[in-house]
This record gives C-alpha cells, structure tokens and sequence, in this order.
C-alpha cells in the first residue's frame, strides 16, 4: 500500500538523520523504482513535511534538521510480530531478557490504543518456545567474556579445545555472537582471517585491555552465511555402504537428515526386499554410535574396518547380556526344582 510506503520513506529519512540519502538508495531499500521515490517525495512534501533534494554528485534527499515525526510507523502485522517475541534462552543467557520485556512494555505504551489491543491480542495466541525436547542447552561458562568483548570490541585471550580435542591458546578479535539450535559460537578475527569457535569448547577466556577495529564494511550475518557454506563443503566424510530393510530404513530416516532421503531411494534392492544404501556420518565414531541403535535391520557392507568393530562391539554385549546356564528356578522353602 502506498501509505505505508509513505511512512517507510518518511521513516529512512528520519533515521538517516542529517545525512542525504540517494533515490536509488531508497529504491532498493523500498524494492521500487527511482521515479516512484520521487512521486513519494512530493506527496509528503505536499503533506507539509519539510523534505528536501539536492542534485549533484554529492547531492541527495534528506528532512529538514532537527525535524521529526511521533508516528511509528507500525503496521497491524509488525505490531502482531514484536508483541509475539518471547524471552528465548538466548537472550537469558547473555542477561538481556530482562531488557526485552522492558523494552516491550515500553513499546506497547507508545503505541496507540488499537494497536496495544492488537498487540496484546497477539501475545495471547503465538507464543516462541527456543528451547529442544529431551537436551539441555550447552554450558557456555565463558559467554560473559566473550559478549563484554563483543560489545566493547577488546580483544580476547582463548583457550580452545576443537572438535578432534586438540587444545590451543590464541588471542582474537571477537565480532560477534551466533546462537543455532541452541548452541552458541563466537566469530572472531585471527591471523587467518575470521575463524568461528563453539561456545562450549572454550575452556578458558580473558577480556584483554587492548581494543580492536572491526572490518569496514564486514556484516556479521553474512559472514556466518558464508562459513556455514565453506562448512558444509568442506566438512569430513565417512561414507558407508548399509543393506537396509524396510523397517531398518524407517528406523534410518529418524536419525539422519531429510536432505539424504531422496537419495536411499535409488539405491537398489535384492530379492529380499533389502535395499542397498550408501550414508555420509561425516566420521567412524558417528555412525558407530547411529547404527549400534538401529538393530538388526541395518546391516554394515562397507567399508570393512567400520564392520569389523560393530562385530567387537557385539562381542563384547554377547559377553555380558548373552545367554547363560540357566539355573532351575527356586522353590519357595528355597530348594531347587528339578528340571525335566
């Protein structure tokens, strides 16, 4: 709708205070024409609001100074949406849960009188639980030092310990703070470029009184985006061949991700009915740890090495849970009965 296009600009330009804004700036930021900001630069100039455009190579449009506006801006459904927000664990564990709801209850008594019932409405009817089932979140005991560094852009000493459990000390520039499924990571600057560090693997952290300059230009969402990418590409490979039933396929499609599924399907079958399937579990201990629960329905083909411990394991279960003598049931004077 036009108005609420109106009150995006008008909003752009309050926000962008005394600095001027180009028209393809606003363009893209509204996701429409150059032409269509101007036709909306008249209309709220028409409307009294004291907008002005400058040409020239170092031109561009801007409010008046110190002007402003008391409307938010807020449409039904963004009101819908920021009224919606619960106090998610991650806010909690960095100690800014406590703001968001101030800052929540700040915003609904400046907002009109419709729109605080729409809020409250709906608060009533979505409410965002971050936590999972049956998993605690991670203990992160150093995340204060790591947010005092983010927030204040000083440098922090790390001790390390990475996925294989080789442990390092190194000192970084920390970025930023990412939280996915519950798990935090620090981004940070090192030698190498920015480098991303699990939460819960660092084992010993100091703010340090040196600062550091952040990137220019450097966008901690995509930078995030960008590793995740190089992650997944780069991430280690265990390949398996499995001989799956029916049932032991169902019991597959539970633990491993959707992404795989389609491709199980093409796998061919023997007489049987069983299905011959090839799995990525990324590395050994993995899919020992996957497939011991999978039962008989899965069956190891390759590669040979990764058989040959699920038969050790097996060995060494038959030792304590397999069948023994059994000895003839008790009487109830405590004498046994014989066997026929």
């Amino acid at each position: 709708m036009r108005a609420d296009r109106l009150l995006s600009l008008l909003l752009l330009l309050q926000q962008a205070k005394s600095r001027q804004l180009t028209a393809e700036e606003l363009a893209r930021r509204l996701q429409v024409s150059a032409r269509t900001i101007y036709r909306d630069l008249d209309a709220l100039s028409s409307a009294g609001v004291p907008v002005y455009a400058h040409r020239g190579p170092n031109g561009g449009i801007a409010l008046l100074e110190g002007w402003q506006t008391s409307l938010t801006g807020l449409t039904q459904p963004e009101v819908q949406a920021l009224s919606a927000i619960a106090a998610p664990g991650a806010l909690a564990d960095i100690g800014l849960s406590a703001a968001l709801q101030s800052g929540l209850i700040k915003l609904s008594a400046a907002l009109p009188v419709v729109q605080r019932s729409a809020a409250e409405h709906a608060r009533q009817r979505l409410h965002v639980d971050s936590s999972g089932w049956f998993q605690g979140r991670e203990v992160v005991p150093y995340l204060e030092v790591l947010r005092e560094g983010v927030w204040q852009d000083r440098k922090v000493w790390l001790a390390y310990r990475d996925f294989d459990g080789v442990a390092s000390e190194r000192v970084v520039d920390p970025y930023g703070l990412v939280i996915k499924a519950d798990r935090w990571y620090l981004v940070a600057g090192t030698e190498r470029g920015p480098s991303v560090f699990r939460g819960a693997r660092v084992e010993g952290a100091r703010l340090l009184d040196e600062g550091f300059a952040r990137p220019e230009g450097f966008d901690l969402a995509g930078c995030w985006k960008a590793w995740c990418q190089r992650f997944a590409e780069r991430r280690a490979s265990y390949v398996t061949t499995l001989r799956v039933t029916e049932e032991g396929e169902a019991a597959l499609r539970r633990i491993r991700p959707s992404g795989e599924h389609e491709r199980w399907g093409q796998g061919r079958c023997g007489r049987d009915g069983a299905r011959t399937v090839t799995v990525d579990f990324e590395r050994e201990s993995i899919a020992v740890s996957q497939i011991v629960g999978l039962g008989r329905g899965v069956e190891v083909v390759e590669p040979a090495a990764l058989r040959a411990r699920l038969e050790a394991i097996v060995a060494d279960l038959r030792a304590v849970y397999g069948a023994r003598d059994a000895a003839p049931p008790r009487t109830r004077r405590g004498r046994r009965k014989a066997v026929m």
